[in-house]
């Protein structure tokens, strides 16, 4: 069961589809093989960049159950939904079938700070014993909640064992929660999202590791590894490497035809569909890619 004490590499999963759309879930066995052999800590699926919204319940129920069964890791389920009864039914789902916990985000109706609190505190109710995983991801949701609206949801929501802090630029807010720490609050775990981008600035103010899809998770295990050492020069050379790729990655609204684009390259998953509507590559992007993989690579083998 997950708990306050989660750290590392909980990758963001992606969902593996065949050419015609249909799931792949042979694929699955492979990309969750891919991710553990890579450096992975856990698993997250279902998420924002899991294409969740494009799934039937039966069809998530399916992604759940494969990967649950392939995993030795702890895995986490996206389970965000307009209303909380869904969000209690899939939850339910997720954990019988062998999830550690589920991932909430807030519904983008949320304006002030009363509302935030009383919605996680009904999903804390909903849920019951089931941990959870708060998704803050501003960018995606419009949903601001500060770090005292945190606290506030920590102090009252024991259920709530991580926070995906996904706020940019949010690095002030991981400085304010830890604060918030010592002076007496629950200590919560805290993994990073937005594609690694701020990874090491990240750990630098006290994250316990990265919640995010970037296709190399190995990257991210030895950037945490790294800094739990001391060894930040190290951390910063190898970032450094990898950081032009991560930028690519990174565009809105293409960006996960990238990863796919590399994880079907790198062999975790057999072809980098996504289910429509969705982007394709252009023979320029794919071309541009492979320019950076290439550099990435020389680079890595002179380190």
């Amino acid at each position: 069961m997950l708990d306050e004490s989660a750290s590392g590499v909980f990758t963001i999963a992606a969902t593996p589809f065949l050419p015609d759309g249909a799931l792949d879930l042979r694929s699955i066995d492979t990309m969750v093989d891919f991710y553990a052999e890579r450096g992975a800590s856990g698993l997250t699926i279902l998420g924002m960049m899991g294409e969740a919204g494009k799934l039937s319940a039966a069809e998530s129920e399916a992604v759940i159950a494969a990967v649950c069964t392939r995993a030795s890791l702890p895995v986490i389920v996206g389970v965000s939904a307009p209303g909380l009864a869904s969000i209690v039914a899939l939850g339910r789902t997720a954990m019988a079938k062998g999830a550690a916990g589920v991932m909430v985000a807030p519904p983008g109706t949320l304006r002030s700070d009363d509302q935030i609190l009383q919605y996680f505190q009904s999903v804390e109710e909903v849920l019951g014993d089931i941990p959870w995983v708060l998704q803050d991801f501003p960018l995606a949701t419009g949903v601001q909640i500060t770090a005292q609206v945190l606290r506030d949801i920590f102090d009252t929501c024991p259920g709530c064992k991580m926070l995906k802090h996904e706020d940019w630029p949010g690095l002030e807010k991981i400085s304010a929660l830890r604060r918030q720490e010592a002076d007496g609050a629950r200590r919560m775990s805290i993994l990073c999202g937005n594609g690694g981008q701020f990874l090491l600035e990240e750990i630098g103010r006290g994250a316990d590791g990265a919640m995010t899809g970037f296709a190399y998770p190995e990257m991210m295990r030895d950037i945490t590894s790294l800094c739990a050492s001391g060894e930040i020069d190290r951390a910063r050379d190898l970032f450094d490497i990898y950081l032009p790729l991560i930028r690519y990655e990174c565009q809105p609204g293409l960006g996960l035809a990238v990863r796919k684009h590399i994880l079907a390259r790198n062999g975790a998953i057999a072809h980098a569909t996504l289910r429509k509507p969705g982007p394709t590559l252009s023979v320029a992007a794919i071309a541009e890619i492979e320019a950076l993989i290439a550099r990435q690579d020389a680079r890595l083998a002179a380190l």
